[in-house]
């Protein structure tokens, strides 16, 4: 006799909080959309790394971290610096 899979009818979300890492799979989705969104707004504005940062007011490499998507450590100063030196804004949602 077979074993039941305990995962048939669950849902991609319960699977993921079974297995303990829903959060940091959430956590990376989104620094990856942030920082795709980034690297459009910035081909939309033609600016370059270098330029953005400069009107930032930051460092090349901590824009560099921004748009990593590997790298969740971002705070919400540089993704709002960056957002309003492409003439955006962030917004947040916790549903």
């Amino acid at each position: 006799m077979s074993k039941k899979n305990k995962h048939i009818g669950s849902s991609f979300d319960d699977f993921l909080k079974a297995e303990g890492v829903l959060e940091e799979v959430e956590a990376s989705a989104i620094k990856k959309v942030i920082a795709m969104k980034i690297q459009e707004a910035m081909k939309q504005k033609k600016l370059t790394k270098a330029a953005l940062a400069r009107k930032m007011n930051t460092s090349r490499s901590a824009l560099d971290r921004l748009l990593d998507p590997e790298n969740k450590s971002v705070t919400l100063q540089t993704l709002v610096k960056a957002a309003n030196a492409l003439g955006k804004q962030v917004t947040v949602s916790v549903k």
